[in-house]
């Protein structure tokens, strides 16, 4: 069973309306709209420690003179942008072994204290004594603070995916997205504010106020109750009722979770005493973490690591600074909409469909970018904006959130935070691809492909969309115990939403 589906244990609690569940677990509720300002710290640092590239005060201390203008090269530009990803990459894999080892609320302590120094590195990155030095030093820092955004992300998603209910799982899961967004709302007006000055103030005050959002996952560590599977696992019965207690009580019944919780972790400590990454690759959980590498590989495909970059590529297709950020901000309005949104598409319609249907809305999308980009007019600029705007729109109501939604069902309990650790690895290994090569595509002082960049993701959404197709059986609704019968039967995506868990005497007389 799910290991808080003291609330699922049967069908209905598995389709309870939003609405409906959103009070049976109140308090819940309240503990993960808190954790969301992790989430929050996360989408705000993307956007300043990325964004900061296009105004024009960063542009003349770090960059170089290219035919009148100054522009980040395109080396460094590439560095800045794979290096987040790998400092990424190395904190899911530490995560994913050491949450295990240590807990939830230590991890996330460790994170925000990390955070915390990358920022001072990076603040302090223009005065070192030479441009080399103030890139290489900007580079250390965004190495670090993506280690330390990995800690962070990964303990949340662990978090939220082992002691969610079943009917809150979906909406749960578009919170990430959509938290990610508002703190790209408010790096990207605090950019824009900062755009009109001159002088270093402009990049240095938005730097330093990411220590403001530094100090949420530090007060949370202390706040938070420990993840009671966790506990359960440490043989801490006491503390896991207790973290049971300040979660759930009192509409739902703390001891009965309890049991429930410590049944399903009996039954897998019966089949492995230990667990390691191994595990992830064996029998039926070879295919789940296959899947859950797919999931994580979803938002590079439909384009977000150009999207998160937009108010840059936008400018080297011929818009002025101050628009590309205005830009900047109206996607990530629009995109907390659409996300917002995501909460009853998520609720309402299916996994399958619902990112293979937004997947090649927005190939169409990238296809029409890629073709404007052999015109040169004014409206060009604006056209290609309006895409990235579209495309935003449609991945934040589909496949953006879905993407959270099926890492977080497909994993085996007893695996759940090494999944999520390989998960996050395949995604900052991709984005360490993406986020090199894209700027040897776009940038003026190499391929200068411009609004062409476009046709290189229709051809990512298409793959995307295929794959889901043949390969990601639908989840929505399910309990663990279904899932894992779904992986366990072999039961193959297509038409696995007509799949019923039938007791096995009946499978095997094949009714």
């Amino acid at each position: 069973m799910d290991s808080t589906t003291s609330a699922s244990a049967n069908a209905n609690h598995g389709e309870m309306r939003l609405r409906q569940a959103v009070r049976q677990y109140s308090k819940y509720v309240g503990y993960i709209l808190a954790l969301m300002t992790t989430v929050l710290l996360w989408g705000y640092d993307a956007v300043i420690v990325g964004s900061v590239t296009a105004l024009p005060a960063f542009q003349y201390d770090f960059g170089v003179l290219y035919d009148g203008e100054w522009i980040i090269p395109s080396l460094w530009l590439s560095l800045w942008m794979a290096f987040g990803p790998l400092g990424q990459a190395l904190g899911a894999i530490a995560t994913g072994w050491l949450q295990d080892r240590f807990g939830r609320r230590l991890m996330l302590l460790i994170g925000g204290i990390v955070m915390n120094i990358s920022v001072a590195i990076i603040f302090f990155s223009n005065r070192a004594p030479n441009v080399d030095g103030k890139r290489g030093m900007f580079l250390a820092g965004k190495t670090l603070q993506g280690l330390a955004s990995a800690v962070i992300k990964i303990e949340a998603l662990t978090y939220i995916s082992e002691i969610t209910p079943t009917s809150l799982r979906g909406p749960s899961m578009a919170l990430f997205p959509a938290f990610n967004l508002i703190g790209q709302l408010i790096g990207a007006v605090v950019m824009v504010v900062s755009e009109s000055d001159e002088s270093d103030r402009a990049y240095l005050i938005a730097l330093g106020t990411q220590w403001i959002l530094g100090l949420c996952p530090l007060v949370l560590a202390f706040v938070m109750p420990e993840s009671p599977p966790y506990l359960v696992r440490k043989k801490d019965m006491d503390g896991a009722l207790d973290s049971l207690t300040r979660l759930f009580a009192p509409k739902n019944d703390p001891q009965e979770m309890l049991l429930k919780i410590a049944h399903s972790i009996e039954a897998e400590e019966r089949i492995a005493a230990r667990v390691s990454y191994a595990d992830c690759f064996r029998g039926s959980n070879r295919r789940r973490t296959l899947i859950i590498i797919f999931a994580n590989l979803i938002p590079p495909f439909f384009g977000l690591p150009l999207l998160s970059s937009a108010s840059y590529f936008l400018q080297q297709t011929g818009m002025e600074s101050r628009n590309s950020l205005l830009f900047l901000v109206v996607g990530i309005v629009i995109g907390l909409f659409a996300n917002a949104g995501s909460m009853w598409t998520l609720s309402h319609v299916r996994r399958r469909p619902l990112t293979i249907y937004t997947l090649l809305l927005a190939a169409v999308a990238w296809a029409a970018m890629g073709v404007s980009g052999f015109y040169s007019n004014a409206f060009i600029p604006w056209f290609t904006g309006i895409m990235c705007m579209f495309i935003i729109v449609i991945c934040g109501l589909g496949c953006w959130p879905t993407s959270y939604a099926i890492t977080s069902e497909t994993s085996a309990l007893r695996l759940r935070s090494k999944s999520q650790a390989i998960g996050g690895i395949s995604a900052y290994v991709s984005a360490i691809v993406c986020n090199f090569v894209l700027p040897y595509l776009y940038n003026p002082d190499a391929a200068n492909m411009k609004g062409k960049t476009g046709f290189v993701f229709t051809i990512l959404c298409f793959v995307g969309a295929v794959w889901m197709w043949l390969a990601v059986p639908e989840m929505k609704g399910r309990s663990v115990d279904e899932i894992d019968h779904i992986f366990e039967q072999k039961v193959p995506a297509r038409g696995s939403s007509k799949w019923t868990d039938q007791p096995e005497e009946l499978r095997m007389a094949g009714v």
